[in-house]
């Protein structure tokens, strides 16, 4: 796979992120994001002078020379954008939040090929009622079908085995490059609660924030920039997943991570391979070159992640020699946790949790999203999902009772059922 569905082709993305969660904000009237988990005091850090970061009022943070917006309980950090911060705090101040993120709402990544959104969009977007109006109105194009069935596509498969394999167990987590917090909800579903993402588009973290991992802390920052995350003080799990290779100075990025980690575990999954052909995307590196980063790393090769959680199997690590023929590499600094410090595997659904019909499916037959999902995706996805299902009533009610019987189960493993959000 060369990444999310479209990266590969010439409106590449950029992915520089980072997170944490309100410091007295005042979130946006719609965006259902009361009860998020705030960051301990002093672990914001401004990404312009280093100093800690204090609230200055409702939807405010101070570093003691700016000001810096906080909408939606997501704190804006990002660098270089100067005339948009400015905007976004005139409107906080003058009490007007949702024309704050409005302002932020607009903005994207610097790769970002997509015309822009209405304004008459992005405010009909803050009252979106499901997660697909609202990517639909906030114009993501081959972005937003990858968001909308990320569930389903290989890469996905390979991010819960490697997961599973390399559990964050008690550790807090940091994931970088976030999107829309797909892993930070499958981790909170299964039990996780120190769950942190970032990302450098505003829009990315609203849409987690609004509807699929509402309770996570996240902060809108790039990550090729100085971090606005102060490292916990003791070991984490740092992930960046399916972004890494669209980032420059990798070497920067990846050191941070290790001292954020403090001994803990950094994985970087969804590397692509430099020495494979196909389309230019990003800084891609061969298997030794990613290594490099990472030095005594176990690797992978995402096919055979992929594989693992279809087969239920535990993931072999290679050699980078034995890469020099995959698309995409995975890397990981620590071995898997002690047994039972881990949540149940992230490859299998959560007991009790419904189960739905995958929106890949109409009239019972399969139809994928768009071209560039069906080029990106579908070879990989037609091993899993069947041409055609015809789910009995019963199984229908089964699965949304969250009833594991093996028909059941059997499907959830093929992706034909998914826990998806409930307003998906």
């Amino acid at each position: 796979m060369r990444g999310p569905a479209g990266k590969a082709a010439a409106g590449r993305r950029t992915a520089g992120r980072a997170s944490a969660a309100p410091v007295g904000a005042a979130p946006v009237g719609a965006d259902g994001g009361s009860g998020v988990c705030a960051p301990e005091p002093g672990a914001l850090l401004s990404p312009r002078n280093g100093a800690a970061l204090r609230s200055c009022g409702p939807g405010l943070l101070c570093d003691g020379e700016r000001r810096w917006p906080v909408v939606a309980g997501i704190p804006w950090l990002r660098t270089g954008r100067e005339d948009l911060r400015r905007r976004a705090v005139r409107s906080i101040e003058a009490g007007d939040h949702e024309e704050a993120a409005l302002v932020l709402l607009a903005d994207n990544d610097d790769w970002w090929d997509g015309p822009a959104p209405s304004r008459d969009a992005l405010r009909a977007a803050l009252g979106a009622a499901t997660l697909h109006r609202a990517v639909t109105l906030l114009g993501m194009g081959r972005v937003g079908e990858y968001f909308l069935h990320r569930w389903s596509d290989p890469t996905w498969l390979a991010v819960l085995a490697l997961t599973a394999r390399h559990s964050p167990g008690r550790l807090p987590v940091l994931e970088l490059a976030c999107g829309a917090g797909h892993l930070l909800r499958e981790l909170l579903l299964r039990g996780h609660r120190d769950v942190t993402g970032t990302d450098v588009v505003f829009a990315k973290l609203w849409l987690a924030r609004r509807f699929v991992a509402p309770t996570a802390r996240l902060v809108c920052a790039d990550v090729t920039a100085p971090w606005p995350l102060r490292p916990p003080g003791r070991p984490a799990y740092v992930a960046c997943h399916d972004a890494l290779y669209f980032l420059p100075r990798q070497e920067e990025v990846v050191r941070r991570a290790v001292v954020y980690a403090g001994g803990g575990g950094v994985v970087l999954g969804h590397c692509h391979n430099a020495l494979v052909d196909g389309p230019a995307a990003g800084f891609p590196r061969d298997p030794a070159g990613w290594r490099a980063l990472l030095p005594g790393a176990l690797c992978y090769d995402d096919a055979d992640l992929t594989r693992a959680a279809l087969d239920g199997t535990p993931p072999r690590p290679r050699t980078t020699a034995a890469l020099a023929g995959c698309e995409a590499m995975a890397l990981v600094s620590a071995s898997p946790p002690a047994p039972g410090h881990g949540p149940r595997s992230v490859a299998r659904p959560v007991p009790g949790r419904p189960l739905r019909l995958n929106p890949l499916y109409a009239d019972g037959a399969l139809r994928w999203p768009g071209k560039r999902w069906r080029e990106e995706y579908g070879p990989g996805a037609r091993a899993y999902l069947p041409a055609r299902v015809d789910p009995s009533p019963a199984l229908l009610a089964d699965a949304r009772a969250g009833r594991l019987t093996p028909q059941v189960a059997e499907l959830a493993r093929r992706r034909v059922l998914l826990d998806l959000p409930e307003r998906w």
